[in-house]
């Protein structure tokens, strides 16, 4: 009988084993955690960058056609102008990688195509800050 409680004693882990190897995952996920998620950071303004240059090629298609660049990104889906042969976007325009509009300005020969950022706001630092594209 000594035999088999012996076994019994040493099958398994005990409360104090566990909870060292909680605090070790614990404290090697705060190491890796805030490394990961600045990766998530910068994938978005990659992402805003990206969908950017997509529209740039759009506002430049819109005004070979029409010769002058659109009051709006909508007119690159939907327009009645004379000229227009569009979609020159296969959707909607969509939302920058925050959920917020993207920016546009027309100005005499050209644009500025714009994110506000995380913050959806006007300036900001790191993920807030925002991203221009001219």
């Amino acid at each position: 009988m000594n035999k088999t409680l012996s076994k019994r004693k040493t099958l398994g882990f005990t409360l104090i084993e566990l909870l060292i190897v909680i605090v070790i995952l614990g404290l090697l996920m705060s190491l890796v955690a805030p490394a990961m998620f600045s990766k998530v950071d910068s994938t978005k303004i990659k992402a805003a960058k990206a969908q950017m240059e997509m529209f740039r090629t759009s506002l430049d298609t819109y005004r070979l056609d029409l010769g002058e660049y659109p009051s709006s990104l909508d007119e690159l889906f939907e327009s009645d102008r004379q000229g227009w042969d569009g979609p020159y976007l296969p959707k909607k325009i969509p939302l920058d990688p925050w959920n917020n509009p993207y920016q546009y300005k027309k100005e005499k020969r050209s644009f500025v195509l714009f994110s506000y950022g995380a913050d959806g706001k006007e300036g900001g630092e790191d993920d807030a800050q925002d991203i221009l594209y001219q």
